[in-house]
């Protein structure tokens, strides 16, 4: 049995002060039809994608993201998943 993985990073906000944690979980053993688990925030914004969805939103968020110039210093880096 796979255990689910996290995948976390934290995204600056505008104002300089805080940040934002964005998470995904992946749990390949979930039996529904959603085993991709998308949290923006302190849970204010949450999302269940199938691999589909997930696979969707990653292409149409990486052409959007790319055509505002280069990728800021903060995601330029390894993000490794963890257990929890």
């Amino acid at each position: 049995m796979t255990a689910p993985a996290f995948y976390r990073l934290r995204a600056p906000n505008p104002d300089g002060t805080t940040s934002t944690a964005v998470s995904v979980r992946v749990d390949p053993q979930r039996p529904d039809p959603y085993p991709v688990y998308l949290a923006v925030g302190g849970g204010r914004r949450r999302m269940h994608l199938t691999p589909d969805e997930a696979w969707a939103l990653w292409r149409c968020l990486s052409e959007a993201v790319a055509s505002l110039g280069e990728p800021p210093e903060h995601i330029r880096t390894r993000v490794a998943p963890a257990r929890r």
